[in-house]
């Protein structure tokens, strides 16, 4: 009995009270130091940083109270400039808070090599097919006085011969030398002769 005597004791309630006003000063004394602390309500508009330089955006994240991170480059994209934004993370338009990092990617200088399959001795088809596959393309076909019809002979890249193993930029155009299937009277004399 004693104990719900205490209960409704002045000095319980008096208690009760100050605990009841400490903890709502607590909570606002929080929700203030939060509001101030986290800038709520207020919100930044992620500029638009495709196709600047990195030198130019990073004049721009430093005026907008942003960070930034370069992530690994991309592939190279022939349609922004060399060394300027192509991607960002998150992208322009969003609101965030100051001190937010974006994340950019940058193009590249210029397209990754890749290593010119063996074609020789292959078909047009397969050996255009074996190009693309590693991303070069075939710009042109030059046709030459041999018995495999259109049997690759040489490789060329800007007019130089260029060997199966040799690098080139990707998306490359470079000719195949190939057979007409037919040889002249004279070369199978010279063949003859030569026997």
């Amino acid at each position: 009995m004693s104990f719900f005597r205490f209960l409704g004791s002045k000095v319980f309630l008096k208690q009760l009270a100050l605990a009841v006003v400490v903890l709502v000063l607590l909570v606002f004394g929080t929700m203030q130091w939060l509001k101030s602390s986290t800038n709520h309500g207020e919100f930044i508009t992620v500029p638009d940083l495709s196709k600047l330089s990195v030198s130019d955006m990073r004049n721009v994240i430093e005026k907008n109270d942003l960070r930034y991170e370069v992530l690994d480059s991309a592939n190279y994209n022939p349609d922004y400039p060399r060394f300027s934004v192509i991607e960002q993370n998150p992208p322009a338009g969003n609101k965030v808070k100051s001190n937010r990092k974006i994340y950019v990617t940058v193009n590249p200088s210029g397209y990754n090599k890749v290593t010119v399959p063996d074609i020789i001795q292959n078909s047009i088809r397969n050996a255009t097919s074996k190009l693309r596959a590693v991303g070069l393309d075939v710009q042109r076909i030059t046709y030459i006085e041999e018995m495999g019809k259109d049997m690759v002979y040489e490789i060329r890249f800007k007019g130089k011969y260029i060997k199966p193993g040799d690098q080139l930029p990707k998306t490359s155009k470079i000719e195949l030398v190939c057979g007409r299937g037919e040889i002249t009277e004279r070369a199978v004399i010279k063949d003859e002769s030569e026997e």
